[in-house]
Order: structure tokens, then C-alpha cells, then sequence
């Protein structure tokens, strides 16, 4: 069945979703304004094509998602399916962003698309699993669909805050593993940070009123594992910039993309100090991405953190 789908966003990702979902044999549209040609893909910096769309993803940053809805609620009705693919949480009460996009548009069938999901991947057509966070089971038919299922192993939740907040956290943890990776430290080392910091998402998550076992599955430490397989995604290469010394807003500079969780990681840590939730590792990155911590020292400061029952 061929569907009619658009991207809303021309970054790294928002072209790599629309490669694949034409691929897959679906008449895609990419709206951005900034022109880039892809093979199948009709490119347009015209929102109103997004109403005849049977599914639209919306590929921004958290940074922009109140403008971008707000264009969204003057442009669709209440017909149109939004899944959105941001790791990012808005303000500083971490709303999630299908919340944003319910209030301020008449769309009610909304979803997040998340898991070990990479640009690379995606563009490449590897094959590869997924999560879809959504109280509509139609919208996890047709994400499945626009994939491709060959493709893509498509999964269901109805924890929409759960997979939203895995997936901010996992963006989170993969800076820190990066760090890890350049600095030369052993599996023993990722594993071990990769396993206590998905505990502290979880309790984050929880304390948001997401669900623990969502942080068990593909939007948490699934996404994790793919991580620590080597990705090499965004965060992770960030990761690598600390430990060479270069800034934080540099090395994203460098990568000429948008990193979600160098503006996140401390509101987070705000979060879990203000609902007291441990979580010591999501400090040390916030320390990491301000400055005041240096790649060497945060090792060792985390070792140094107290033992408890896991």
C-alpha cells in the first residue's frame, strides 16, 4: 500500500526518514526551507501541503517545537496523524512534545517514533527495530507501513512519556559513553555506566510519569545497547570532542547539526534534584557539557559516588 507521507524538517534526520520512507515506495514530501534534492522526495518550504498527508513526521528540535505547532495548528485539522522523532523535552517542566503538539494543534492521533534509530541507518535501508509511543494503534500501522516492514521491526507502547523521556535520557547517556570510548576504557566500563544510567532514566522517567519497564525496552536501554555497539551517533561523537578538549557548543558546531541533549542535560539534573531522584551520571554530564568537570575527572568522580542495592 502506498501512502502519502510528509517530513516536516530538513535536518540529518528529517532527510534520512524521508529517503527511506520513499524507498519503501511512498509518494513522501519534505518541507524545509532549505532545498536539499533527494531521489523520490518532492521538496517544498510550503506547509500547506502537510493537510493532504495521511501521516506527517515531525523532525525538529525541541527548541522550536512551540512555533512549529503553533504553524501546525493555523495549517491542519483534526484529520492528520503527527508522529515526532525529537529526543529533546520542552522547558523547563520537560513536557513532552506530543503534549505540545496536542495543545496547541486540533490533532488528537499523535505519536513518537524512537529507539536505536540513526540517520545512516535509515538513509543506507539497514534493517533495524523501532518503538512508536501512541494511545492510536492506527499510527503504529502506518509508521509501520511507511518504513517498510522488511525494513523495520516496529514496535507499540501506549507509555507515550516513558518513550519520550527514554529516548532524552539515552541522547544524554550517549555523550557520556562517548567520552568513555575516546578516553580508552574497557566494556567492563561501558557496560557498567550503560546499566546504571538507564536506572536513572528509569527513575527520572518515573517521576515524570512514565513507566519503568518502558526504560527496559527499545526506546531505552535498547537504544543504549545500540550505542555502546557503535553508532556513532551525534552524542557519541560529541562525547569524543570533550575528551580532545574542544567545547561543547563547538563540537556540535562541528558536526553542523542539532545536539538535543547538550540544552537538556541540565534541566534534567534540575528535575532529579528537585523531585530527589539519584542521578549522578546525568550530573557528571551536565558538568561535562558546562565545563566544570573535565573528561579525566569524571571517571573517577563516579566512582567515587556511593554504593547502594542495584
Amino acid at each position: 500500500m502506498s501512502l502519502s507521507l510528509s517530513v516536516l524538517g530538513g535536518g540529518e534526520f528529517g532527510r534520512a526518514l524521508a529517503t527511506a520512507t520513499a524507498r519503501a515506495g511512498h509518494a513522501v514530501t519534505l518541507v524545509t526551507r532549505t532545498g536539499v534534492p533527494l531521489e523520490g522526495v518532492r521538496t517544498t518550504p510550503d506547509l500547506g501541503c502537510l493537510s493532504e498527508a495521511e501521516l506527517v513526521f515531525v523532525c525538529v528540535p525541541s527548541r522550536v517545537i512551540v512555533d512549529v505547532a503553533d504553524d501546525l495548528g493555523r495549517t491542519l485539522d483534526g484529520r492528520a496523524r503527527l508522529v515526532h522523532v525529537s529526543r529533546g523535552l520542552y522547558g523547563d517542566g520537560l513536557e513532552p512534545l506530543t503534549r505540545v503538539l496536542g495543545e496547541r494543534t486540533a490533532c488528537r492521533r499523535l505519536g513518537v517514533l524512537a529507539g536505536p534509530l540513526v540517520a545512516g541507518a535509515l538513509s543506507e535501508g539497514r534493517p533495524g527495530g523501532a518503538i512508536v509511543g501512541t494511545r492510536f494503534p492506527e499510527v503504529t500501522e502506518l509508521v509501520r507501513e511507511a518504513l517498510g516492514p522488511r525494513a523495520m521491526r516496529v514496535y507499540e507502547t501506549d507509555d507515550v512519556v516513558g518513550v519520550e523521556v527514554a529516548s532524552a535520557c539515552v541522547g544524554v547517556l550517549a555523550l557520556a559513553l562517548g567520552c568513555v570510548q575516546a578516553i580508552g576504557l574497557g566494556p567492563a566500563t561501558l557496560a557498567t555506566l550503560a546499566t546504571r544510567g538507564i536506572h536513572e532514566a528509569s527513575r527520572i522517567g518515573e517521576s515524570l510519569g512514565g513507566s519503568r519497564v518502558t526504560f527496559g525496552g527499545l526506546a531505552g536501554m535498547g537504544d543504549l545497547v545500540a550505542v555502546v555497539a557503535g553508532d556513532d551517533r551525534p552524542e557519541v561523537r560529541v562525547g569524543r570532542e570533550l575528551v580532545r578538549g574542544v567545547r561543547a557548543a563547538d563540537a556540535a558546531a562541528r558536526l553542523g547539526t542539532y545536539v538535543e541533549s547538550l540544552g537538556l542535560v541540565a534541566r534534567l539534573v534540575d528535575h532529579a534534584r528537585r523531585a530527589d531522584v539519584s542521578a549522578p551520571i546525568h550530573g557528571a554530564v551536565a558538568r561535562l557539557v558546562d565545563g566544570s568537570l573535565t573528561p579525566a575527572d569524571a571517571v573517577p568522580f563516579l566512582m567515587g559516588q556511593k554504593l547502594g542495592r542495584e
